[in-house]
């Protein structure tokens, strides 16, 4: 994966467990028909899209 960093993902959310809980239930919405946040994704999968959408800032996350 070369797009979001995940240097800069790690950067946002501390953990990587928690990282891959957040962006699968993200990715699944956005699968069942929510719309995705950013404008233009450079991904085509949901994952990637909602990595998009962390790294961006477009998620309230909290632990």
């Amino acid at each position: 994966m070369r797009y979001p960093s995940i240097d800069k993902l790690l950067d946002i959310v501390p953990s990587k467990y928690k990282l891959v809980i957040i962006s699968a239930k993200r990715a699944k919405q956005i699968d069942q028909g929510d719309p995705v946040r950013v404008e233009n994704p450079k991904c085509v999968k949901s994952v990637g899209q909602a990595l998009e959408e962390i790294v961006e800032g477009k998620l309230n996350i909290k632990f």
